[in-house]
């Protein structure tokens, strides 16, 4: 699609669906097996579920200082 929002003018690459800009070209694309789109851990269920209870352990370390703090 152009900014405009009206397909590429460009020639479909043969026995392709797009150009050779757009993704019709031999090679195109991410290569097999890509490393750079591998997950990095910070946002998996266990790693935000260990940043919540840690949060949690804190903010209760946190109340119970400001009680002995009153006493």
């Amino acid at each position: 699609m152009t900014r405009r929002g009206s397909p590429c003018r460009a020639p479909i690459v043969a026995g392709k669906t797009r150009c050779r800009m757009h993704g019709g070209a031999g090679g195109s694309g991410a290569p097999a097996g890509n490393q750079n789109a591998l997950k990095h851990g910070r946002f998996t269920r266990e790693a935000m579920a260990e940043r919540r209870a840690l949060r949690a352990l804190i903010r209760e370390a946190s109340e119970t200082l400001a009680r002995i703090e009153k006493s």
